[in-house]
């Protein structure tokens, strides 16, 4: 995997370059090991049916494996959900990060947009419950996420998102990184002027921004 952008929210780059410098250089190595060569999901969906594409499922797991092997454990925390003037009690309920390593927490999303912002909340929990110095969120850009399925969100909107809450959401620091597929510069530029040609002609329409 490629690493093609980097976002610093509250100063949460510089905190993992100062401070946990090899916990960052494992971070990048993790996404630098991790080859996709093939394509092996069928889509289903109506608008790209029998098309192939990423499959997430393979993805989550190649960086599991990575995480794991360099000391990145899960951390969940258990409890009873109870809310003021309501007497009852929710038992079991937790919340739950895949990747922690010295107070620094990873999660790695190629899910829907809503849980690319519950990964925030969590960070932000933990780093209110002292469990947390930094959060690091990685994503996929735009232009792999549209050689995924439908429910996939990217990067991009994210990072938007985020400026446009004028930083006070969260308020841990955070580091963004959005990846994507390693190819030869010519035939990247190629993939994405194909998307670009695809997008304008279906009269692209991803999510309310």
């Amino acid at each position: 995997m490629l690493k093609v952008y980097e976002y610093s929210h509250l100063g949460g780059s510089e905190i993992l370059q100062v401070r946990y410098p090899e916990i960052n250089a494992a971070i990048d190595d993790v996404i630098a090991a991790f080859r996709v060569d093939t394509k092996t999901k069928v889509s289903r969906e109506r608008t790209n049916a029998g098309e192939l594409l990423f499959s997430p499922k393979e993805m989550n797991a190649a960086f599991k494996a990575g995480f794991r092997a360099r000391d990145f454990d899960e951390m969940r925390d258990r409890d009873t959900i109870s809310i003021p003037g309501w007497d009852r009690q929710i038992k079991g309920a937790f919340k739950q990060v895949d990747f922690v390593r010295d107070q620094v927490l990873v999660e790695v999303q190629f899910g829907k947009y809503a849980f690319m912002f519950y990964d925030l909340a969590k960070f932000q929990y933990f780093f209110n419950e002292a469990k947390a110095q930094v959060g690091v969120e990685i994503v996929p850009c735009h232009a792999l996420k549209s050689q995924m399925s439908t429910g996939v969100s990217y990067g991009e909107q994210l990072v938007y998102d985020i400026e446009r809450l004028r930083k006070h959401f969260p308020a841990v620091p955070v580091k963004v990184i959005l990846i994507d597929i390693e190819l030869p510069e010519a035939e990247r530029e190629a993939r994405d002027r194909r998307l670009a040609l695809r997008e304008e002609a279906e009269g692209y329409e991803d999510q309310e921004s």
